[in-house]
């Protein structure tokens, strides 16, 4: 899926030259690259299969997210290693994640700011982390650290359910004088997630990424939140409710995550509930898909050509082929929603969970950038009568999300290994036309 942003290729008419049709770059101006900035507690993700002893022999509860102290840690690790039980140990994080993928699609800049630990010994976690990350996202703005970063381990017991363990070291520890204002205020988006605010009383990430928020919001800088786990949401709904009312403008779940902060089982009718407060809504709801909602103005809205949808909400997919705006810019705003199921109907054998959210949302955050992109470049376009969101309709980001997801769900890294091929033999072209 091409989009007008950065490529490997060169052209061979310079681009930074005046178009002799639209006539609409000057002689003198340069390419300007927007980015993306997110904010993540920095981890390295373990991966090993175990059963349910020796779940209860470290005191972890089966199918949840906890936290767990230094002394755990060490044991739990030294007992895997010891028993060659680690199957394999990758860059994490779901912020990271979504920045390293965000860079292997557009071929751009991508900031992530955290903690970084200041002595790296080669083969330690955080060199894990740092040889495991594209070179495209820029790490320059970590704050170092006297310390481990972060560690999470995922724990897949016979039944496939995973348990994560976290040892957080100093991930907690960005301070907000670490955030700068400008490189935040001349981003295309700024991307956080819910675990920000799980921290402790000595911790500094939550008014860290607090700040940043803060900034985001006074330059009307999009602000992308993905809930990353239903029981964070659980504790508080009502809480989160507001916070992504009052400071939020994308927002990405699961169906579960969806329940959890609207109250609402069925996918779609979570997605109708969040757009209460946002802007667009990217819902993954495992093998039925993904739900896309967002806003049009009325006098903008395009009819889909594919067939109408049942649903909890009848024909929902109607204005399909429209793109997404905000709701402050519209006059009369419509509801739009897409749905696409998984691409090719999702792998044979799924290697890995985890991450295929992070890949759909750094498709969607691609397509983003590209309509920043491309205002920026060719502000005259007929593109940018409308003052849109994304640069393309809901349904072809949902397919292009769903294409990214799959990418991952076929490979053990949580992260993408290389980008989308330009063609693929593989792929029906009314997948893409439509």
């Amino acid at each position: 899926m091409k989009f007008p942003g950065r490529r490997r290729h060169k052209h061979y008419f310079p681009v930074e030259a005046k178009d002799p049709l639209s006539n609409q770059f000057q002689q003198h101006t340069k390419l300007q690259n927007n980015y993306i900035v997110g904010i993540d507690q920095i981890v390295v993700d373990i991966e090993a299969k175990v059963d349910n002893n020796f779940l209860a022999q470290f005191g972890l509860k089966r199918g949840m997210s906890q936290v767990i102290d230094d002394e755990t840690t060490h044991a739990l690790y030294e007992h895997l290693k010891n028993n060659k039980m680690v199957d394999y140990e990758f860059a994490g994080g779901t912020i990271g994640n979504t920045m390293h993928n965000y860079s292997v699609l557009a071929d751009d800049r991508s900031v992530l700011l955290g903690v970084m630990s200041e002595n790296i010994k080669i083969g330690s976690y955080a060199y894990r982390f740092l040889s495991n990350t594209s070179s495209r996202v820029d790490l320059e703005y970590l704050q170092p650290v006297d310390g481990p970063i972060g560690r999470c381990f995922t724990l897949i017991d016979g039944s496939g359910e995973r348990t994560f363990a976290i040892s957080p070291g100093l991930m907690n520890r960005l301070r907000p004088e670490s955030i700068s204002e400008q490189l935040i205020t001349e981003s295309s988006a700024l991307v956080i997630s819910a675990y920000l605010m799980r921290t402790e009383a000595c911790d500094t990430m939550t008014q860290a990424t607090l700040k940043a928020v803060e900034y985001a919001n006074a330059a009307n800088v999009p602000v992308v939140l993905t809930l990353g786990t239903k029981f964070l949401i659980e504790q508080d709904p009502t809480w989160w409710q507001e916070f992504v009312k009052n400071h939020v403008d994308i927002l990405a779940m699961n169906e579960e995550e969806g329940l959890a902060i609207t109250g609402f089982e069925d996918p779609l009718l979570a997605t109708e509930k969040a757009l209460d407060w946002v802007d667009l809504v990217i819902c993954t709801a495992g093998e039925k898909g993904m739900f896309l909602g967002g806003y049009i103005d009325d006098k903008w809205k395009r009819d889909t050509t594919h067939m109408l949808m049942p649903g909890a909400i009848p024909d929902f997919n109607r204005y399909e082929y429209s793109r997404g705006m905000r709701f402050q810019d519209c006059e009369k705003p419509v509801k739009i929603y897409s749905h696409t199921a998984p691409y090719m109907g999702g792998p044979d054998s799924i290697k890995n969970t985890n991450g295929a959210g992070d890949a759909a949302l750094a498709a969607v955050l691609h397509d983003l950038s590209a309509n920043v992109y491309h205002h920026i470049h060719v502000p005259n376009s007929s593109k940018h009568k409308l003052n849109a969101l994304t640069y393309s309709s809901l349904s072809q980001i949902s397919k292009y999300a769903n294409r990214v997801s799959y990418e991952v769900l076929v490979q053990h890294s949580p992260r993408l290994t290389k980008g989308l091929p330009e063609r693929e033999d593989s792929l029906q072209q009314a997948y893409w036309d439509q």
